[in-house]
């Protein structure tokens, strides 16, 4: 297959695409796909129209043409108005399919969906609407409460409608701000007074005009891919130190992840349950990752759920992927056939 392998873009997230994008990329071609790299926003530049997905490609030189636009993306985002970098939908357009890539705002939040969709361009992932509401943590929390499927209590909170006071949103300490739509833990805040509350609140507003604050849970956190309405093994996920970050994300050796989580059957086989009820209730299709955290007494809360989940090689669908059997390259041929059913 002709493939686009779209990563980059502008969300806070940026550089995580970019390792997602190339490990997809370079994958693809593994498998024999003519699978090309290439940044959503920024484009290429020059493009050999006559032969525009090579059966020779350097995905690493790929990767670095995208790097090098780091450092102006501040100068490029106020300058630009159009989203799509230069030759994107154009190569889009002749590609058999599009890998995304993307993570975070304008990527994962059913923007670019739902203009594929109008032209007519075959993605992976979920749909518009179901990526809309799984990016937005107050959705997100709104439509689990209505389909029943547990999640801690929050509230959303605007900017121009900012309360400084938990007591007049009916929560106590400790609580959890984050923003509504940010991804990888980032504006991630777990406070438990006043002073740290407010500060919370002045440094999620500096990413989004809305934020969500809700109950804090004590626990262990997991993760669970739920793949063509499929869930995948359970992982556990423990930082040695503070939470799942984003710092402990991406820092090597900052946690451990168990996979197949050290749980008993039965309360694996309910966290699955779990995944694919939050999945049903998104409106999700093709494949997704919800996380998850469970309490000593094993009461699960569903925190939320990522449409277009890190797929670096040693992310964590994949670590699900290989202990079904599935490397790497089969996983990413995998997510493109269950994508395919969209359009079938």
């Amino acid at each position: 297959m002709k493939i686009v392998v779209l990563a980059g873009g502008t969300s806070t997230e940026r550089d995580v695409s970019i390792v997602s994008g190339t490990g997809i990329c370079q994958a693809l071609r593994q498998k024999g796909h003519q699978a090309i790299l290439v940044d959503v926003f920024c484009g290429l530049e020059t493009v050999n129209w006559e032969d525009p997905f090579p059966a020779e490609y350097d995905v690493e030189k790929a990767a670095e043409y995208i790097k090098g636009f780091n450092p102006q993306m501040k100068e490029l985002k106020k300058a630009r108005r159009d989203f799509f970098g230069s030759n994107v939908i154009e190569l889009c357009k002749k590609a058999d399919f599009v890998f995304l890539g993307l993570h975070g705002a304008n990527g994962e939040d059913g923007k670019l969906q739902a203009a594929f969709d109008l032209m007519g361009i075959p993605y992976t992932g979920t749909g518009y609407l179901s990526s809309a509401m799984a990016m937005d943590k107050g959705v997100t929390k709104a439509m689990f409460q209505m389909r029943g499927v547990s999640t801690p209590g929050g509230k959303a909170m605007k900017k121009k409608d900012r309360q400084d006071s938990l007591a007049a949103l009916g929560m106590e300490f400790p609580v959890v701000v984050k923003t509504c739509c940010g991804g990888s833990s980032i504006g991630v805040y777990i406070v438990d007074n006043q002073e740290d509350y407010v500060k919370a609140l002045d440094e999620a507003f500096e990413y989004e005009n809305e934020v969500v604050i809700e109950e804090f849970i004590k626990g262990v956190e997991y993760t669970v891919a739920v793949v063509d309405g499929t869930a995948y093994p359970v992982v556990q996920i423990v930082p040695k130190e503070g939470f799942y970050d984003y710092e402990n994300k991406y820092k090597p050796g900052a946690v451990q992840e168990t996979c197949p989580a050290p749980i008993s059957e039965e309360l694996t086989k309910r966290l699955q349950e779990a995944a694919v009820d939050g999945y049903h209730a998104l409106e999700m299709e093709s494949y997704a990752r919800l996380d998850f955290i469970v309490t000593e007494d094993e009461k699960i809360y569903c925190l939320e759920a990522n449409t277009l989940p890190g797929m670096t090689p040693t992310s964590l669908i994949p670590q699900e992927a290989a202990v079904l059997g599935m490397d790497y390259p089969t996983l990413c041929e995998e997510l493109i056939r269950v994508s395919q059913k969209k359009y079938n």
